[in-house]
């Protein structure tokens, strides 16, 4: 691929905090939640040395610097960061790519400016005397990198503010516990780690002290990272865990999602375990992260009719999902493994299928009255969140703007819907889909198409030259 100049979203400057005596500084912050004044006087206290700048990057990690927090304080906070660029164009293990447009060795992996979000400052329990900002890489004016997976959830977010509509998100995600530390050399069960139960757990209240230790640190952390969770309970395959959290607006939503998955991974390595969002970890194991989305115009929820039914602009953004999310799934699946989670009976979708409160739909239509809400289970717990909500905020944008009108409500097994539409099978297919769906490219643009086109390929090419267990177990004797 041709390197060409890549463009930026010009959007105002990073707001700075309130003054003390302003309006918004006098309500009672969240617990865990920091102005840059509060900050400065809990470094001054003695509670605070550190501070961690994050860029959250595709694959979804946080990724930055730690400071001395006097030094953010005094030119970090204003002034930004350098760093390199190439934060945005690897694959998961930080290996430099080629054939991205944003960055290469053609260009010497340039460093970039990485400006605090000071509305993100939080303390982080889990770190003793540690907060944790998130950064957004900027251009030389001050314009946002447009493959930032924040700035294209705010891309999404603007596009449908154009139509009066704005939208509250509320994700459910799933993981699994193993005990001991994983490494390249270590194995899972039998002869390697074992999950960290040892029985289908699901809506179980009983749970070994070891666990339930370490499930009332989690929840324990995130209230106190302001981040408080709706539910938490262990799920169907042995080691299981789904958090649930409250429905927020979509940017502040994702926002702790990817430190909630900090706290998660940090807090199981104290007690010796190791946690993983793999979307199918084991074979016929699969983690989700289901997205709970409501939409608004003028604080009045649009989903729902005034007795609860399905609106038709519900429908139309049913429709939009429907016909949109299979040309976006390298946003919401962005690995090999990620499509070994499509399996029938699995609670994980392989049809583009809606139904109300039908958990072998794609698309879930739940919630009562007023609450009245679409669920999007196509993401695995692999996702990034702010591409999976940017994904599924754009096919609502495409329903919704184009009036289109779903198929019937799926009212029985999704998974044996011949008739419909099947998810992609793997990452080949979804590459090649997404590169030539016109609709992503009108909602995305080609430079971020192109940018997460390469990705994939990246790890369909990493695959393709790997050879696995699964291969050796299968062929090593036999061939």
């Amino acid at each position: 691929m041709a390197t060409t100049p890549h463009t930026f979203s010009k959007i105002p400057r990073l707001s700075t905090p309130p003054t003390p005596n302003s309006p918004s500084a006098k309500r009672r912050p969240r617990a865990g939640v920091l102005s840059l004044p509060a900050l400065r006087a809990a470094v001054e206290a003695g509670r605070v040395d550190t501070v961690m700048l994050a860029v959250p990057n595709p694959q979804g990690q946080l990724k930055g610097k730690r400071y001395g927090a006097r030094h953010f304080l005094d030119r970090v906070a204003l002034d930004g960061a350098q760093m390199c660029l190439y934060l945005l164009a690897t694959d998961v293990e930080m290996t430099p790519g080629c054939g991205f447009d944003l960055t290469s060795w053609e260009t010497g992996f340039e460093d970039t400016t990485v400006v605090p979000d000071p509305s993100t400052l939080r303390r982080l329990p889990w770190m003793p005397r540690t907060v944790a900002v998130l950064g957004d890489p900027v251009g030389a004016g001050e314009e946002l990198v447009d493959v930032a997976p924040r700035q294209i959830l705010r891309t999404q977010l603007a596009r449908l503010a154009s139509l009066g509509l704005h939208a509250q998100v509320g994700l459910e995600t799933e993981f699994l516990l193993y005990r001991g530390t994983y490494t390249q050399a270590t194995r899972i069960a039998p002869s390697g780690m074992v999950p960290a139960a040892e029985h289908n757990l699901d809506y179980a209240l009983d749970h070994t002290p070891r666990l339930d230790r370490y499930l009332r640190r989690l929840q324990a952390a995130l209230d106190g990272a302001g981040m408080a969770v709706e539910a938490i309970k262990t799920e169907g395959a042995p080691g299981q865990v789904e958090v649930t959290f409250p429905h927020s607006g979509a940017l502040s939503a994702c926002d702790r999602h990817v430190l909630f998955k900090h706290a998660a991974r940090t807090l199981a390595a104290r007690v010796g375990m190791t946690a993983t969002f793999m979307a199918a970890p084991e074979t016929a194991i699969a983690s989700g992260l289901h997205l709970h989305l409501s939409l608004t115009r003028n604080g009045t929820p649009i989903l729902p009719t005034p007795d609860g039914e399905l609106s038709t602009m519900g429908k139309s953004a049913v429709a939009g999902l429907l016909e949109a999310l299979p040309g976006l799934a390298p946003l919401y699946a962005p690995n090999v493994n990620s499509y070994k989670r499509y399996l029938p009976d699995s609670f994980a979708p392989t049809r583009m299928t809606w139904g109300y409160d039908n958990r072998t739909c794609a698309i879930r239509i739940t919630g009562h009255g007023d609450g009245l809400h679409v669920e999007v289970r196509v993401g695995g717990a692999d996702a990034n969140p702010y591409l999976l909500a940017a994904a599924a905020l754009a096919a609502l944008f495409h329903g919704i703007s184009r009036s289109l009108t779903p198929p019937p409500a799926c009212d029985s097994n999704a998974y044996a819907a011949s008739d419909t539409a099947l998810l992609p099978l793997t990452l080949e297919q979804a590459r090649s889909a997404f590169r030539h769906s016109p609709m992503a490219r009108e909602a995305f643009g080609i430079e971020v198409v192109d940018h997460y086109a390469r990705l994939a390929q990246i790890e369909i090419d990493h695959q393709r030259a790997t050879v696995t267990d699964a291969e050796r177990d299968r062929w090593f004797t036999r061939a």
